[in-house]
């Protein structure tokens, strides 16, 4: 059966998958594409999901990883949940932030421009806070009132 030149636009390939695998921009991305990734069995896509299990600053993305890799046939470990700071110093990187803008600047505009500036922070802790994400910001944004940089 031919594809259409449409369905050939649509189909996605391995590489564009891999690519979006190391995408840090969008947690997102990440995960859709290490469940995808199980369609293709080969030495490859095991390296990249192991990468993910292993290194991905997201644990839903891990926790995906693991699945697919386990559904490959691979004897792999659960990841464990990290504990603490997904970035180093991401405390600091948020009071500078809070610190470049006016004195009298609301929590949308804080999350705003940690999202245009940082969106690597944000994209990370927003995957791995999930429903929690806007409160733990918001928490972390008020408690920066009065710190030096």
């Amino acid at each position: 059966m031919e594809h259409t030149e449409l369905e050939q636009e649509k189909e996605i390939t391995q590489e564009d998958l891999i690519a979006a695998a190391n995408r840090t921009s969008s947690w997102r991305e990440r995960l859709n594409a290490v469940q995808e990734l199980g369609k293709w069995d080969n030495p490859r896509t095991i390296t990249v999901l192991t990468h993910k299990l292993n290194g991905d600053l997201v644990y839903r993305v891990q926790e995906a990883a693991y699945q697919t890799l386990r559904e490959l046939g691979q004897d792999v470990q659960r990841p464990a949940k990290k504990k603490g700071e997904l970035f180093k110093g991401v405390g600091k990187i948020l009071l500078r932030i809070k610190k470049s803008l006016p004195s009298d600047h609301s929590f949308e505009e804080f999350k705003e421009k940690l999202k245009r500036t940082r969106l690597d922070v944000y994209d990370a802790y927003e995957g791995d806070k999930g429903d929690d994400f806007d409160k733990w910001l918001e928490d972390t944004w008020s408690s920066l009132a009065g710190k030096k940089a």
